[in-house]
């Protein structure tokens, strides 16, 4: 085992960012005149350095989850993200980068030369996507490009497969480490394979301490689901994967507009290579058995005893409607809802205010991890049951944010149990849906 280290990476210590509106390609550009004296700087240079000089990984704050960082055209360096998280090899990653100059050096192969241009006809990025990139990047969208021959990615990335999966984070953190590194990085989630997405740093601690060297941490996560996955090279497009950017937002764009829903399809999941990650194996699983409520089933008292039954020690996930503690404690005087907040801080900006740059401006939000209240009650034999109790709010957003941290919580309790009340993912709000996936992958549903 390795010495595992968690570097403290405030953004709005890293220096002067300034963006700048570009005048023939789809994202704004960025840059930063880098506080040498910063420890926040230092600490990213020194995780860019091990990225190039060494095969361990870095575990970086992304607007999604935390991600286990490697760079992606280094075999060695790839296959040691496989092994730091237990993960099948057959999983592919997704590569992250920091400009489209970037993306077409990946697109156009080892072959060719890496110097972007505006020209359409010459453009190695597929029309169907430009539309997405302008609205969506940098941002939770991962897009399924064709994989040119030779390439320059590491063949482990892709996992056989004639495609690979890029995107470009909305993290000022994770684009600076990347452009320092400069290489694009390789980076699935940062925790051990089937344990609940982390993120915070501390969760990322939890799976992978002594298996990796640096965690860099910036503060928990803005979307706390995964990115969604799109593939626009087959007709109609698909999302494989639900996440931070929803089918309505998706519809609006160009060639779009009949994008279809390709998670849902059973006959894939399980089957063969999967085309994008979270598609075949058991995820987010915490250690405690997790019993997901459908948003309208309701809370029968006899079915919640009965999923109590011999416990000592159970876990509460409360949504919409569920009383606090299940209603079966009183709880005089407590506040029902604990809403989560985020709280903005000011971000050293300027430059041209488009769209982009309030995305940038995002990746500074500072937000707020759920934490478990502790209420005792008597089971039907009398003997004392603990229920450990998370309220993340009815906002979706908020409980998509608070999701995996409030699993990890009430592991940490050592709950035998997690009761879980589900949001309604029937009505098209897509976060909903990514969230009640990443559920029923971890739950036993009811």
């Amino acid at each position: 085992t390795m010495e595992t280290d968690i570097l403290p990476v405030d953004p709005l210590q890293l220096g002067h960012i300034t963006t700048t509106q570009s005048e023939n390609d789809l994202v704004e550009e960025w840059t930063i005149a880098y506080d040498p004296s910063s420890p926040a700087t230092q600490n990213l240079q020194r995780a860019a350095h091990e990225l190039l000089t060494t095969d361990v990984p870095v575990a970086f704050p992304t607007e999604t989850v935390y991600g286990l960082g490697a760079d992606a055209t280094r075999s060695s360096a790839v296959r040691a993200i496989f092994a730091a998280k237990g993960r099948p090899a057959d999983n592919p990653l997704i590569v992250h980068v920091h400009s489209l100059a970037q993306l077409r050096g990946l697109l156009r192969g080892s072959d060719s030369s890496t110097t972007s241009t505006a020209n359409d006809n010459e453009d190695p990025i597929p029309a169907i996507y430009k539309p997405l990139i302008q609205k969506f990047w940098p941002g939770p969208l991962t897009l399924i490009l064709p994989l040119p021959t030779p390439s320059p990615l590491a063949p482990e990335v892709t996992a056989t497969l004639s495609t690979f999966g890029a995107r470009m984070p909305r993290s000022i953190l994770a684009l600076s480490l990347i452009r320092l590194a400069g290489v694009p990085l390789a980076a699935p989630s940062a925790n051990a394979s089937t344990r609940p997405s982390p993120t915070a740093a501390e969760h990322v601690y939890d799976d992978l301490h002594g298996r990796i060297s640096t965690i860099l941490d910036g503060g928990p996560c803005e979307v706390g689901v995964e990115s969604t996955v799109v593939d626009g090279l087959c007709d109609p497009p698909l999302i494989l994967r639900p996440g931070g950017i929803t089918v309505e937002q998706l519809r609006t764009c160009e060639g779009w507009e009949n994008v279809g829903v390709g998670y849902l399809d059973k006959e894939v999941e399980g089957k063969g290579v999967p085309r994008a990650p979270g598609m075949k194996y058991r995820h987010y699983s915490p250690k405690a058995r997790v019993v997901l409520f459908e948003a309208n089933a309701g809370l029968e008292s006899e079915e919640v005893v009965k999923r109590m039954q011999g416990c000592t020690c159970v876990g509460v996930i409360r949504t919409r409607s569920w009383p606090l503690a299940l209603g079966l404690v009183d709880v005089e005087g407590k506040a029902v809802e604990q809403k989560l907040s985020e709280e903005p801080s000011p971000a050293s900006m300027n430059g041209h205010a488009s769209a982009t740059t309030s995305n940038l401006q995002r990746s500074l939000l500072q937000h707020k991890i759920p934490h478990a209240e502790q209420f005792i009650t008597k089971s039907e034999s009398g003997t004392d049951v603990t229920i450990w109790d998370i309220g993340l709010g009815v906002d979706t957003e908020d409980v998509a944010r608070g999701l995996f941290s409030a699993l990890r919580e009430l592991d940490k309790k050592g709950v035998e149990v997690i009761l879980v009340e589900g949001v309604n993912d029937q009505d098209g709000d897509d976060i909903a849906a990514a969230v009640m996936n990443r559920l029923r992958k971890a739950a036993e549903v009811r």
